[in-house]
């Protein structure tokens, strides 16, 4: 009764946070392989043998062997999301973003993901990876702006609006992995740099 509880109240199952942590290993993996052997060299076989799992197994996660990675790319936009959940009603986008950058340092990302997202912007099954993690996050930030502004996630504006903060997203997290490739240990500020240079940006409109 008490699992029944848990779940109901949003908490993952436990069989639900294995599969979670089994795709993370399975990204990590796939990830190293990519940099050592490149994307053309690896095989679906070599990452499942990486990880200690059947090739079956692997298929039953991921379609393709550049689809592994997405759950890493999808666990930035994840966070981003979550954080804009808690944006109050009577405060901008850029304000709530500074707001919440000063009260808690971003940690360092981890050297892996800053290697795919590099490899994503020369290797163009990745990149159609990447972009679709971005695909994915879309709806998911109209429907916050639409309960945010009353209105609906599929009005036209709205759509744009979605479309621009993931856009910025996308180009600050690209920016980072480029300008700080030598420095692993690259924190929060820097991050925060980028993030808030991309989304000013965005909040001026096109200026065209």
């Amino acid at each position: 009764m008490h699992a029944r509880a848990v779940q109901a109240a949003g908490r993952p199952s436990l069989a639900e946070r294995r599969k979670e942590a089994l795709r993370f290993e399975i990204a990590a993996e796939a990830v190293r392989l990519f940099a050592e052997h490149g994307v053309t060299g690896t095989t679906g076989e070599q990452i499942a043998r990486a990880v200690g799992i059947s090739s079956r197994t692997l298929w039953r996660h991921f379609p393709s062997k550049e689809s592994c990675v997405l759950p890493l790319l999808s666990a930035g936009l994840d966070f981003a999301v979550a954080q804009l959940r808690h944006w109050p009603a009577d405060m901008g986008l850029l304000d709530f973003v500074s707001r919440s950058l000063r009260a808690g340092e971003l940690p360092a990302v981890a050297p892996v993901i800053l290697d795919l997202i590099r490899m994503t912007t020369s290797d163009p099954a990745l990149r159609a990876v990447w972009l679709q993690a971005h695909d994915d996050a879309l709806p998911v930030l109209a429907q916050l702006l639409a309960e945010r502004s009353g209105g609906s996630a599929d009005d036209l504006r709205t759509k744009v609006h979605a479309a621009t903060i993931n856009g910025a997203l996308r180009a600050a997290s690209e920016d980072f992995a480029r300008r700080y490739a030598q420095e692993p240990g690259a924190a929060g500020s820097e991050i925060a740099t980028c993030l808030l240079v991309a989304l000013r940006a965005a909040s001026e409109g096109l200026p065209y």
